[in-house]
């Protein structure tokens, strides 16, 4: 029994030192031209690497400085880089027989350029290709396809990807990049998963299938993928341009499916503090989206057949269509909101640039809108129509705000605004908003009618004119003095000034006058008319106000 293991020990010591000698004799950077042959072939594009160096314990082959070229078209820099590959080999075909089998790849913080042309091509588009042309050819392989390089398992490790475009000089970056694929080939269906941070804070998952590649266009290779979003940060992570004035926090889960360049998506997105307009504010409620939408991959464009959004009880109907190719996207979208609670949307006014007067707040009321938004996102210009219905603005002494011309327009002061119908036809662009055709209905002042503007630093200019709802006290006088003996009617121009936090109502003389003078004349013509003296009207009123009889 001594004997046996004496034989056995010897044995297993003959093994472990041919083992260890065997790297002496076997040079792995023979393989070398194989493997960059066998991939440059796979990829279509020229794949480099340094020396070569062999572990048989691990069975593995390791690589220092991989090179994988762009497309020409693009750059003449390097789609990928690392400072290491790891091969993994079966050893026992490498040993007696040389030959190379792989079992798997693991490339390690490899550094990845993807770039977008004008027009909306990527590219990794012409990757695995069978019309790339800037790859040599591998060893008997026919001009017409693409060799099939099978990896049971394709890891990239601890990567970046850095997302730019031909047509500008800005990027962003995407770290922490850990990919994992199996039983890799261009010819079958390959499940991966993807993780990455992403730019500005958030993280990206990926998880399905994909495959074969497209023999023309690798970017319109069939996927069936879920793709989940915590914390992005919508100007930082590039979907938008940060000049916009949008931003925010998005947390996102969907389901994506292509076929033939067609690909259809699917899901909802949560929207936090999210701000729409350049001079707004975050908002205090998030907002929840629903979509349905078909993209065409080939033309970098697509369709919203179905948006929903949703603040609390407000919901909101979006479709129309997108445009991607560009550096800013371009929307046509068309936006229906019918008798949404006003409750529900006054914690998101500010992220449209809308600050309510300080200490006050929408305590009832309706609002409904039909908009149409069209243009670039970093140009966006929103036309339409909204109305607000029986409404009351709690906190907000409306008379004692219009103080100034009080005495004119005879307003009731109380505590809350009450307003029975609000309807303007807008225009909302990054300037700020206009708002023309305004028809401002209120109990405690009659009809109020004019337009203006709002900057985006929330600056107010609008022209008004009030027409009473009743008598009062001097627009009786001032209709008795112009002859039309005043009262339910009148019409009393002023200006609103000042923000929107803090809005001034003042009287604007120069409408007065204009408006005294046209009554003068009129009122003189019909006083002719009637035979009065010229002067008598004016004498009437006079002797009124000073307790006189005539």
């Amino acid at each position: 029994m001594k004997g046996i293991l004496k034989y056995v020990l010897i044995g297993v010591g003959i093994l472990v030192l041919a083992l260890i000698a065997i790297p002496f004799f076997l040079s792995p950077n023979q393989f070398k031209p194989t493997i960059e042959e066998k991939l440059s072939a796979a990829l279509g594009r020229p794949v480099t690497f340094g020396n070569l160096s062999l572990s048989l314990f691990s069975g593995s082959l390791g690589a220092d400085d991989l090179t994988i070229a762009d497309d020409p078209a693009f750059s003449k820099s390097a789609f990928l880089t690392a400072k290491s590959l790891k091969v993994g080999v079966e050893v026992m075909p490498l040993i007696f027989s040389r030959a190379l089998h792989v079992t798997g790849v693991t490339i390690e913080k490899p550094e990845v350029a993807l770039i977008k042309n004008g027009e909306g091509k990527w590219n990794f588009s012409s990757l695995a290709t069978s019309d790339a042309k800037s790859a040599p050819k591998a060893a008997g392989e026919s001009s017409g396809g693409t060799p099939d390089l099978s990896i049971k398992k394709l890891e990239l490790t601890d990567g970046r990807v850095t997302v730019k475009s031909t047509t500008s000089s800005k990027s962003h970056v995407y770290g922490n990049l850990h990919l994992e694929a199996f039983d890799v080939s261009a010819t079958s269906l390959v499940p991966f998963s993807l993780t990455a941070k992403l730019p500005g804070g958030g993280d990206l998952k990926v998880e399905g299938k994909a495959g074969p590649v497209d023999s023309k266009d690798a970017s319109l290779s069939p996927l069936n993928a879920k793709i989940t979003i915590n914390g992005m940060d919508l100007g930082g992570a590039g979907f938008v341009d940060a000049s916009t004035g949008i931003a925010g926090t998005m947390d996102f889960n969907s389901s994506i499916s292509s076929k033939d360049g067609d690909a259809h998506a699917q899901g909802t997105a949560k929207l936090n503090k999210l701000q729409v307009r350049k001079g707004g504010a975050p908002s205090g409620v998030p907002v929840n989206v629903d979509f349905d939408s078909n993209y065409d991959l080939r033309r970098s464009a697509g369709i919203l057949k179905e948006g929903t959004v949703k603040i609390g009880n407000a919901v909101a109907h979006l479709v129309g269509t997108y445009d991607l190719k560009g550096e800013s996207p371009v929307l046509h979208m068309k936006i229906n909101a019918q008798n949404m609670p006003v409750q529900d949307l006054q914690s998101f006014l500010p992220a449209l640039g809308v600050v309510l007067p300080k200490g006050s707040f929408l305590q009832q009321g309706t609002l409904s809108a039909n908009l149409n938004a069209e243009g670039p996102t970093d140009r966006l210009v929103t036309v339409g129509n909204i109305g607000l219905y029986s409404a009351k603005l709690a906190g907000f002494d409306l008379g004692s705000k219009m103080s100034a011309i009080s005495a004119l327009t005879g307003a009731k002061s109380g505590p809350d605004t009450s307003i029975q119908k609000f309807t303007s036809n807008v225009r909302v662009a990054p300037e700020g908003i206009r708002a023309e055709a305004i028809d401002l209905v209120m109990p405690a002042l009659g009809t109020v009618t004019g337009g203006g503007t709002m900057s985006a630093e929330n600056n107010l200019d609008f022209k008004m004119v009030a027409a009473l709802s009743a008598s009062n006290g001097l627009t009786s006088a001032v209709g008795g003095l112009l002859g039309g003996g005043g009262g339910k009617g009148q019409r009393i121009p002023f200006r609103i000034q000042g923000t929107t936090a803090d809005p001034k109502f003042v009287p604007d003389m120069g409408g007065a006058v204009a408006g005294m003078a046209q009554g003068a004349l009129g009122n003189l013509a019909g006083n002719l008319t009637k035979g009065k003296k010229p002067g008598q009207g004016v004498a009437d009123v006079l002797g009124g106000l000073f307790g006189k009889k005539n």
